[in-house]
């Protein structure tokens, strides 16, 4: 007949309470860092500068893809109607009939914008011949002045957002970081005031750290992306202007553009 140790029954018992006590802080510690628990902190007004760092990124991202979708749409429009507008107009068959399908654009389609503005100095110029204006500018120095302006015009406006998002992604980290040192300092300042450093004391603003600086990479990286692509579609758009002024200065100026010269 075996014997049976009479200290494994009183072992177990002694584990068993240890072990579930272990796993109700794992437990515990899983729950709080999470972002419902930092949302928790937030609304009962133990977190105010995590909710300011929450807020400011939260903003951060929202005009950044406000910006985004603007300039996605502007682009989009120009670029479907960029081809279609200089074509009509070079093959329109006199200069009044082109400022005419001009005038018929829509008063954000850039191109047209410049080629009136070109006509209108083309045409004031020819109405003050003889002045004081042709003995200060000769009509293509006069046009030349015109459409410089109309460019830069056209130009300035396809930068609209642009620093929004340059400063958004630039900045968003930090943002994210300063939130990240406020929840360790916030851990520990937990610690030192209730004298525990157990996991489930730290978790939460540990969770809330990291959740800060996923947030402001989450931030950044979309507006930088952006960025660099809506910066390489403006300078596309932008050597189409200046292709499309030169033109427009060699018609106005002699009667006819250069590659018209050249064919005859």
């Amino acid at each position: 007949m075996m014997l049976q140790d009479p200290t494994t029954p009183m072992a177990a018992a002694a584990t068993t309470p240890a072990a579930a006590a272990v796993g109700t802080s794992t437990n515990e510690a899983f729950n709080n860092i999470g972002f419902g628990h930092m949302w928790d902190t937030f609304m009962a007004g133990d977190n105010y500068i995590g909710l300011m760092v929450f807020i400011v990124l939260i903003l951060m991202s929202s005009s950044s893809l406000f910006y985004m979708m603007v300039n996605t749409f502007r682009n989009a429009r120009i670029r479907a109607r960029t081809d279609k507008v200089i074509r009509t107009f070079w093959d329109t068959a006199n200069a009044q009939e082109a400022i005419q399908f001009m005038e018929q654009q829509p008063k954000n389609e850039p191109f047209s914008k410049i080629a009136l503005d070109c006509a209108e100095a083309a045409a004031h110029h020819q109405r003050n011949e003889g002045g004081r204006l042709t003995g200060a500018l000769n009509r293509s120095e006069f046009i030349d002045r015109a459409l410089r302006q109309a460019v830069s015009r056209e130009s300035e406006g396809l930068e609209n957002g642009l620093t929004v998002l340059a400063t958004v992604g630039s900045t968003a980290p930090f943002v994210g970081l300063l939130g990240t040192v406020w929840g360790i300092y916030h851990a520990l300042t937990g610690i030192a005031s209730s004298g525990q450093s157990s996991i489930e004391a730290v978790a939460g603003p540990v969770g809330e750290a990291l959740i800060m600086t996923a947030l402001g990479l989450f931030v950044a990286i979309p507006a930088v992306l952006a960025y660099n692509f809506f910066v390489r579609m403006n300078r596309v758009t932008n050597s189409k202007f200046d292709a499309f002024a030169h033109d427009l200065h060699d018609f106005f100026a002699t009667g006819s553009r250069v590659g018209d010269m050249q064919s005859r």
